[in-house]
């Protein structure tokens, strides 16, 4: 059995979970480890039954305690250029090379290799080790588990450390994200009698040059906050899909997109104000045309964003167990902002590696990194005794 978290990530790295695949075998393997170790753990489905969150609690259960978290999905490695096998963990050069390596199953190997410390310790306050999944298409999987958590832990807990890979820098705040997906109708026709068409990419085309308008009026006029890379809320247009041939007006034509917000504002006016003008300023063109066209407006997905005081509690705390003083905001978004909103947690985000690696080929981390994530969890340990 292994017991090391670089064995314990080679573990974890040689189940391709994926989001679009089940992560049951990487939970059941969890499941088994911790089982040897004594610890009862607590599955929680998603509505397919297909993925599940994992639950456990080391320590007396009729005390608040700490969350550490992470989910258990990656993103994909179709299309990348890798050196070694994504599947299979690589050692180069103190480096461990492997999908999912720093987003985010090194966090999860470093908290697996601390479960007998924790058990032998005999904790006063526990310690609550999450398991999600779905994290990477919109915090997903979270929910469910949040939605059962006073089952889960009877006693609400103190604090929530996400483990993201931040380089052990504590992380006191995100954005939030909503994204959408816009689907134009319009009425083919021969481009020859383009006039007597709606051309669905023309119409696409004015809403995403809308959305832009509202992400120049973010920067230029919108709230800032200057504590993060980009200190301002941002509206952003991703993907565009649309027509077949130059001779045919297109009668289709879809695209997505999303705003950030920081925390403080909303985004349900911009939403509004994007609603609105599909509605009122391009939909009667369309349908003076044809009746039958249109745009269509779907919510895909959204999580909160947070903002922790900096003189909170829990970020000292944070801080003494990463032993460093600074802290910082960001603007991509976890698991925290629905822990915080869900569930009234106070969160903050910290745990090994460079989002900079995230999401990339060849995607590694140091293993200095885990060495710090590993004394980080001894503080953890030594704070809950």
């Amino acid at each position: 059995m292994p017991s090391t978290t670089a064995e314990i990530l080679a573990a974890l790295i040689a189940f391709d979970t994926t989001s679009r695949n089940s992560n049951l075998d990487l939970i059941g393997w969890v499941e088994d480890y911790l089982a040897r170790h004594g610890v009862a753990s607590k599955r929680v489905y998603d509505p397919t039954g297909t993925k599940a969150n994992l639950w456990a609690t080391i320590g007396p259960e009729d005390r608040p305690g700490y969350i550490l978290s992470g989910h258990t999905d990656t993103v994909p490695v179709d299309g990348q250029d890798w050196a070694t096998d994504p599947f299979r963990l690589t050692e180069q050069d103190g480096r461990l090379y492997g999908r999912g390596t720093t987003d985010m199953k090194g966090f999860l190997a470093a908290m697996l290799a601390k479960v007998p410390a924790m058990t032998a310790a005999g904790l006063r306050t526990p310690i609550h080790l999450c398991f999600s999944h779905d994290e990477e298409v919109g915090c997903i999987g979270v929910r469910y588990l949040l939605e059962k958590l006073g089952e889960l832990a009877p006693v609400k807990p103190i604090a929530t450390l996400v483990g993201e890979p931040t380089g052990m820098q504590v992380i006191v705040a995100h954005k939030g994200k909503h994204n959408y997906r816009v689907t134009v109708r319009g009425r083919p026709c021969h481009s020859s009698l383009a006039p007597q068409g709606v051309n669905a990419i023309d119409f696409a085309a004015m809403m995403v040059v809308k959305i832009r308008e509202i992400a120049d009026r973010f920067a230029a006029e919108g709230l800032r906050d200057e504590a993060y890379d980009i200190p301002f809320s941002t509206a952003h247009t991703g993907v565009i899909q649309g027509g077949t041939v130059l001779n045919i007006v297109p009668e289709r034509c879809s695209f997505v997109f999303e705003f950030r917000m920081l925390p403080g504002s909303s985004h349900q006016p911009f939403e509004d104000e994007v609603r609105a003008y599909a509605r009122d300023v391009l939909e009667p063109r369309m349908k003076a045309v044809d009746p039958t066209t249109g745009i269509d407006i779907e919510l895909a997905n959204g999580f909160p964003g947070f903002d922790t005081p900096a003189e909170s509690e829990i970020v000292a705390i944070a801080k003494r167990l990463a032993a460093r003083n600074d802290h910082a905001k960001v603007a991509y978004g976890t698991e925290a902002g629905l822990f915080v909103h869900m569930a009234g947690i106070p969160s903050v985000v910290v745990g090994p590696g460079h989002i900079e690696q995230a999401h990339r080929p060849n995607e590694f981390i140091a293993l200095s990194e885990l060495s710090k994530c590993e004394a980080f969890l001894d503080r953890l340990i030594g704070l809950c005794t």
